[in-house]
């Protein structure tokens, strides 16, 4: 079974809708996280500052390695997408809390979203798995 793609966490719903993607899958030691958007209460999060938001991204990367058995520093490959490049500084410095010593690899692009938040994260993290797991 290891040698399989195992999807990680319950399906992603926004507003009672099952979306078409999974949260995350772990393919070997590899552990591949769908790019995680700020959400309140199930639904996006489209208040707040950069910081914020940013806040409510990387706890929801944090939950979703821990159902895969990993941490942030397990995080070796994040993409990043900003509504504004005008955002990056207060980005940047949240990002830095959650990443302290040993960051990941990182892309960051401007982009334009299909729903009104202001930051989006994907990342790739690694972590062997245990012989016979």
């Amino acid at each position: 079974m290891a040698n399989k793609k195992q999807i990680v966490g319950k399906p992603l719903e926004i507003g009672g809708r099952v979306l078409s993607l999974s949260r995350a899958i772990r393919a070997g030691d590899f552990v591949f996280l769908t790019g995680q958007i700020p959400m309140q209460d199930g639904v996006p999060m489209t208040a707040g500052s950069i910081e914020d938001q940013t806040r409510a991204v990387l706890d929801g990367i944090q939950a979703t390695l821990a159902e895969a058995g990993c941490e942030l520093s397990d995080v070796v490959k994040s993409m990043v997408w900003l509504g504004d490049r005008a955002d990056f500084p207060g980005f940047n410095e949240v990002y830095g809390e959650y990443f302290p010593v040993e960051p990941p690899t990182r892309s960051a692009l401007v982009s334009d979203f299909l729903v009104d938040i202001r930051v989006e994260i994907e990342v790739v993290a690694y972590r062997p798995l245990e012989s016979g797991v």
